[in-house]
């Protein structure tokens, strides 16, 4: 990849804004509601599901928009929809900052920022996809650490700066987006080719992209395929439960919190063993994409559908006041599952439908997954109001049985771009290999 100097300048730059826009994903999607949300109760005596209701009704927007952003990516390209969106949110975070207890400016504020969070996910998806095939999974691997980061530094930080500026604190976010805007603006190209190059660095045009296999795919060609509701449904559940978990780890441990902890269990014990666990946890972003690169992407798959289990688990069983082994699996099951989501999602995509197609498909398959995902919050709120939060983890655990079920039955789908790839194995050039014979 870094053979070819002029690549590896475009490449570097992109791999050093790509952990920012995973990082800035992470924390304004799911991460900031953990401080957010106690503040507000505390603040302003706001419940739970009044605070998190924007953030719900945009996760549905978000259906819709997902479709009309992978058209506008396909048709504009990646840094046209980008550079508009990271300005946009900037001020949304503002927003949120000078509402105080006006909730009309901060319903639409944080509404804006939960949806303008979506083309940070799909830029370095599509991004990725353009620009490397055959280190895909580590490129995707290194960007996506942002995601754990948030866990590491982000939380705490916001943590920090809310307890000394309270929401003035967002100020300072919109302040980076900008920045993060600017440097989009001038360092990112969308596709090699727009330079005169080609994907790795390489010298040549990838093997795998013949006219016959990279036909356009049609809508009705998508929605008819095993494999693409496979995808839809197997990364539908990942996608639910990491949205589940992320929005409420906060509020799980304020549940369980005892006289003893103060000001409560998260603060005192969660946050700790989240950092120490996150921190630890950020190789395995980079580790799924080297097993991605190297067996597959479905391999890779089942091993992320498994760590999972490490982060949902201890939350189920967790007893009152916290368990240190428990706390510490979880830790970094979340670490994993941040990182690895990110991380695979575009790459078992890529891997079904190869660099050229891969946004043609991906624009329905993450319209489809959003459909449940936007009711995640909604979910939690309902067994959290309820007091039976435990119940809610016991059932994303069937819900992972059935994700890790349906990833095995796509074993032998083979990778679109299999003769570019970096598979210790010998091609026949007569024929295609598949996954299977990996």
């Amino acid at each position: 990849m870094f053979k070819n100097k002029r690549f590896a300048i475009h490449a570097v730059v992109f791999l050093f804004l790509g952990v920012f826009y995973f990082f800035f994903y992470s924390g304004l999607q799911n991460d900031h509601l953990n401080i957010l949300t106690p503040f507000l109760q505390e603040k302003y005596g706001w419940s739970d599901l009044r605070i998190t209701n924007p953030v719900t009704v945009a996760a549905v927007i978000v259906i819709i928009l997902y479709l009309v952003l992978g058209t506008l990516f396909v048709k504009y390209g990646a840094k046209k929809v980008l550079v508009p969106s990271l300005i946009v949110m900037a001020f949304a975070c503002v927003g949120i900052a000078v509402a105080g207890d006006n909730y009309a400016i901060y319903a639409i504020s944080i509404f804006l920022v939960r949806i303008l969070v979506v083309p940070l996910q799909m830029g370095g998806f599509m991004l990725t996809a353009n620009w490397f095939i055959k280190y895909r999974g580590r490129v995707m691997g290194i960007i996506t650490t942002g995601s754990p980061l948030v866990s590491v530094v982000g939380i705490s930080l916001l943590t920090s700066l809310v307890a000394s500026y309270e929401l003035k604190a967002y100020i300072m976010i919109a302040g980076a987006l900008l920045v993060l805007a600017l440097i989009t603006a001038i360092g990112i190209k969308d596709t090699p080719e727009e330079l005169s190059l080609y994907p790795d660095g390489s010298d040549k045009a990838p093997i795998s992209e013949t006219e016959e296999k990279t036909e356009a795919i049609s809508v009705k060609q998508l929605l008819s395929e095993s494999r693409a509701w496979k995808l839809i449904i197997s990364y539908g559940i990942l996608q639910f439960v990491i949205m589940a978990m992320m929005s409420y780890m906060a509020i799980r441990y304020i549940s369980l919190s005892t006289e003893n902890d103060v000001p409560n269990l998260f603060v005192s014990k969660g946050l700790l063993w989240l950092s120490i666990g996150a921190l630890s946890g950020i190789p395995m972003s980079y580790v799924l994409g080297w097993i991605d690169d190297k067996i597959g992407s479905i391999k890779a798959s089942l091993i992320l559908n498994i760590m999972y289990l490490f982060a949902v688990v201890p939350l189920a069983v967790m007893p009152a006041g916290g368990n240190t082994a428990l706390m510490a699996v979880w830790a970094f099951g979340v670490a994993c599952m941040t990182g690895g989501m990110p991380t695979m999602h575009p790459c078992v995509t890529s891997y079904v439908y190869g660099r050229k197609n891969y946004m043609a498909a991906n624009k329905w398959i993450m319209t489809i997954q959003a459909i449940p995902m936007s009711f995640a919050l909604t979910y939690m709120g309902i067994f959290n109001q309820i007091g039976q939060l435990s119940v809610a983890y016991y059932i994303m655990i069937g819900l992972l049985v059935i994700s890790f079920i349906t990833i095995l039955t796509m074993r032998n789908i083979p990778d679109a771009n299999v003769e570019d790839r970096d598979y210790k194995v010998k091609l026949n050039s007569d024929r295609e290999l598949t996954q299977a014979e990996l």
